[in-house]
């Protein structure tokens, strides 16, 4: 905790992992931002049905990706250090795909992808709203964050 709430960069990097797993149509179970002896916070995800897509691959290292991505939309510089087990899962990933020499190549275009994701305002809203609850309650619910996820969409649906 810092100053009776719960860190403000980690609720948006956790947040961050949430809004874009949601919107790849990958199910949430747990966000929360009460650390551990290995993190400072975690997203879980669901082990139910999920919107199948064209590119499992792409859409594991977006949301990994997305994590520091928002967090750095909020301190203004990107926490390496910090997300050093979600690039772990990013180069071991990346490296299917591209290979040994080239996956940090396809990792800067995916975090340009995440990037631009987190930038359309529902999304935006909804990390926002996730964050707030995080940095309030250190933890929240699956269902909780899809509350806020559709509720940040709906607020930006009309314009």
């Amino acid at each position: 905790m810092k100053d009776g709430k719960h860190d403000r960069a980690v609720s948006f990097h956790e947040a961050g992992h949430a809004v874009v797993a949601l919107a790849l149509g990958r199910p949430v179970q747990l966000v929360t931002v009460l650390p551990d002896k290995q993190r400072l916070g975690r997203c879980e995800f669901g082990k139910g049905k999920f919107k199948p897509t064209d590119d499992w691959l792409e859409r594991e290292v977006l949301i990994a990706l997305a994590g520091v991505a928002a967090e750095a939309r909020v301190t203004g510089r990107y926490d390496w250090g910090g997300a050093q087990q979600d690039l772990r899962g990013v180069e071991k990933l990346a490296s299917l795909r591209a290979g040994d020499r080239h996956w940090e190549r396809l990792s800067r275009r995916m975090l340009s992808k995440v990037e631009n994701l987190l930038e359309h305002p529902g999304n935006w809203r909804a990390v926002e709203l996730i964050a707030e609850e995080l940095i309030r309650v250190g933890e929240i619910s699956g269902r909780a964050a899809r509350h806020f996820f559709d509720k940040g969409l709906a607020e930006f649906a009309d314009a």
